[in-house]
């Protein structure tokens, strides 16, 4: 792309920190193309995991990686033609994404593909690295987190919608699992740029937390 690339507004944050959520939504607000980045390691780590690959062989993985077509439409995920909506939000699929997103050879075929979601008239990104790594020139960068036990009630809060029971315990002790594996991987660790603006969305409902990022960005225009 010649001249001024499009806008990006990054959010990045642990799991189950409202990302997604409010990505989406800010993206929906001002029109932007969304990557939900987590989903593309969802895809990869549920994929592997059906062909029985050993799921921290980087150079296996990173050839089913290299090899996927991946398609976003309408609120739906394809993957080779097949709709995978439903099972990459699973937690066995969540479980292998955090696995296989530590492999560096993923994550450097994936740059590629990420980075392509960029197009006029913007993006609004969400993942681990979005700020740090994939787009580190992004307009606006976003932080998001809550406490481990807010977190985990959401997510119990989700599992119950979809009729999966899973224990409060159980759900807190993997969000730590999780956060300590994201945080401390080799490849493109999950941390919080220093010109990031960091949101604690504990006890705040979606709603306020996306006027907060709309506001941020807003006032991020007028300085331009």
């Amino acid at each position: 792309m010649g001249g001024t690339l499009p806008p990006v507004i990054a959010i990045d944050g642990p799991s189950a920190s409202g990302k997604g959520t409010i990505a989406e939504a800010v993206a929906q607000r001002l029109s932007f193309h969304y990557l939900d980045s987590g989903a593309l390691y969802r895809i990869v780590g549920l994929v592997g995991g059906e062909r029985g690959v050993n799921l921290d062989n980087d150079l296996e993985i990173s050839i089913i990686s290299l090899n996927l077509k991946i398609n976003f439409e309408s609120g739906r995920v394809w993957v080779d033609g097949r709709d995978v909506s439903a099972q990459i939000r699973g937690e066995v699929a969540g479980a292998a994404a955090s696995r296989v997103a530590a492999l560096p050879g993923v994550r450097r075929a994936l740059m590629a593909l990420q980075r392509g979601f960029r197009q006029p008239p913007g993006l609004v990104a969400d993942g681990r690295d979005m700020g740090s790594v994939v787009f580190p020139d992004a307009s606006l960068k976003i932080y998001l987190t809550a406490t481990p036990e807010e977190r985990a009630l959401r997510r119990h809060k989700q599992l119950m919608e979809k009729d999966s029971g899973a224990s409060m315990a159980a759900l807190l002790q993997d969000i730590r699992d999780r956060d300590l594996r994201d945080s401390t991987r080799a490849a493109a660790p999950l941390l919080k740029c220093a010109d990031a603006i960091e949101i604690d969305t504990t006890g705040t409902s979606a709603k306020e937390v996306v006027e907060q990022v709309l506001h941020l960005y807003q006032k991020h225009q007028k300085t331009q």
